[in-house]
């Protein structure tokens, strides 16, 4: 069982902070695992994957045994390297006899397991298998295009499942506005069958099109492989209400004091404490002042000289 700390300092505060599910999120982490066993296509994937999301992916290359994420209790050692790694987005690689070359691609939210599924890796080609001028590949960290091909993405549960988790692993961080001269790759999709995908990533070339925007083609690059779904597990209901919360449904805080009227609009209180004026010390440099004490000395000399003149007529 896990020990819960509290933090005790500022930056401890702050980095809980950032590492909490947030109402907009920010770029997700892929964390790359091997499992008990893996074949040596297995690992060429998983390396491969760690390539295309080099910047944004943690790769830890030795084995787990713990980790069997479909059963209960399996999860404990995912979750745990999650909150370590800060990552949302895990792959897992395991072969056994009977699921060979097999690949598990799972969503965290709070760092407990969200959904899960499961594919079966075929027809793998690495990016050595493929020959193409070098100046067209990718950059490193690149947006890509995903391009989803197939009816089936739209109609069969399993693959909008799959579609759902590529998108998530391969796109990035979440941006407004992109340059068209910056997109240098694409992520290709298609369903072959209801439980068969080809995947396969390719360069973008730009041409001449005779107007202001370019015309694309896309060249292979790799890696490419055929995806088997073989397992899913989708999140419960109470879970995904929580993950798929938006600003919208974030409950506004009340401020004190503040009204919203029809004819004046934003009305406000405003507390203001006793400003003893009766105790102020007035400033003498004021110009009424200056005259009430020049009438106060004239008066007062008019007097002082009639009390002398009556006193000395007596």
């Amino acid at each position: 069982m896990m020990e819960i700390r509290t933090p005790k300092t500022g930056k401890a505060k702050r980095v809980l902070e950032n590492r909490a599910p947030k109402l907009v999120e920010t770029g997700k982490k892929t964390l790359i695992l091997h499992g008990t066993k893996t074949s040596a296509t297995l690992s060429s994937v998983l390396m491969e994957l760690y390539r295309l999301k080099k910047g944004g992916a943690i790769r830890y290359s030795r084995r787990n045994e713990n980790i069997r994420p479909f059963e209960s209790g399996g999860e404990t050692s995912l979750e745990f390297f999650s909150q370590k790694t800060d990552c949302s987005i895990f792959v897992y690689g395991s072969h056994t006899k009977k699921r060979p070359d097999n690949l598990v691609l799972g969503r965290m939210y709070d760092h407990q397991v969200y959904d899960l599924i499961e594919v079966g890796i075929e027809n793998f080609k690495t990016l050595l298998a493929f020959s193409y001028d070098k100046k067209f590949a990718p950059h490193e960290g690149s947006k890509p295009f995903i391009c989803f091909t197939g009816e089936g993405f739209e109609n069969v549960p399993e693959l909008k499942h799959l579609k759902e988790v590529l998108t998530d692993l391969f796109r990035g961080e979440v941006v407004d506005n992109l340059n068209l001269t910056g997109l240098d790759r694409a992520y290709v999709c298609s369903a072959i069958s209801p439980t068969k995908v080809f995947l396969t990533h390719c360069a973008l070339k730009l041409k001449k099109s005779g107007s202001i925007v370019p015309r694309m083609e896309l060249v292979e690059v790799g890696p490419s492989m055929d995806l088997v779904i073989r397992r899913n597990r989708l999140p419960n209901e109470s879970l995904m209400k929580e993950a798929m919360r938006t600003s919208k449904d974030k409950p506004k805080k009340k401020v004190k004091n503040v009204d919203q009227d029809a004819v004046l609009g934003k009305t406000g209180k405003i507390y203001m404490p006793d400003q003893k004026l009766g105790d102020m010390k007035l400033l003498d440099k004021s110009k009424g002042l200056k005259r009430e004490r020049k009438e106060a000395k004239l008066k007062h000399k008019e007097e002082t000289v009639s009390k002398k003149m009556k006193e000395s007529s007596e």
